[in-house]
């Protein structure tokens, strides 16, 4: 079980660096949305490339953290349902989620996403707006993030099939909304008390 973790880490790793270093994506659509917005207002200027400049950094922020979201296990479930069941019971939802529907669901988009990607790049695609950028780069984030979400899920199958083993300790022990918010409000006591 050595090798598949090693290949583990070495995944969210990838994803952690992927993950952090996009976020700072969200700060430059930031600007180029309030440039944009102060540049119309003030010279009455307007540029499509602009609006849809910071379209594709929210995207590529959105799609370039998915993966690096699920090694945070951080993805939405229904916790009210989740929590009833033993942490083992837990690990086999999770691992089952991630080989019969992450899994196929992620290696579609990646098949279908490459000749996508090749066919716009070769053609030159252009935004149908005036002024409009090229759209192969948007459809490219769009294949990259898919396929790092596929890497995140072969990780978090290995993962689930190590602590199910008793190879590695679980690296996010379920927590209920009651006792986070019940740990938040210790944290935020401690706080105000020093």
């Amino acid at each position: 079980m050595q090798g598949p973790l090693a290949l583990s880490r070495g995944i969210d790793r990838l994803n952690e660096f992927v993950g952090k270093s996009v976020s700072w994506l969200i700060l430059l659509a930031i600007l180029v949305s309030a440039g944009n917005a102060i540049i119309r207002k003030v010279f009455d200027i307007s540029s499509n490339a602009w609006l849809e400049l910071q379209w594709y950094l929210f995207g590529a922020a959105f799609m370039l953290a998915a993966a690096y979201t699920l090694k945070q296990n951080e993805h939405i479930r229904i916790d009210i349902v989740y929590g009833l069941f033993s942490r083992r019971v837990q690990h086999w939802i999770d691992l089952l989620g991630h080989i019969l529907f992450l899994m196929p669901f992620v290696t579609l988009m990646v098949f279908y996403f490459v000749p996508y990607v090749r066919l716009s790049f070769h053609s030159g695609e252009m935004s149908t707006n005036a002024g409009g950028l090229i759209v192969w780069p948007a459809k490219a984030i769009l294949l990259v993030g898919f396929f790092l979400l596929a890497l995140q899920g072969i990780s978090e199958i290995i993962k689930k099939i190590a602590i199910m083993r008793g190879d590695m300790d679980d690296p996010n022990p379920f927590i209920s909304a009651h006792e986070q918010a019940e740990l938040e409000a210790k944290a935020l006591a401690d706080e105000v008390r020093y």
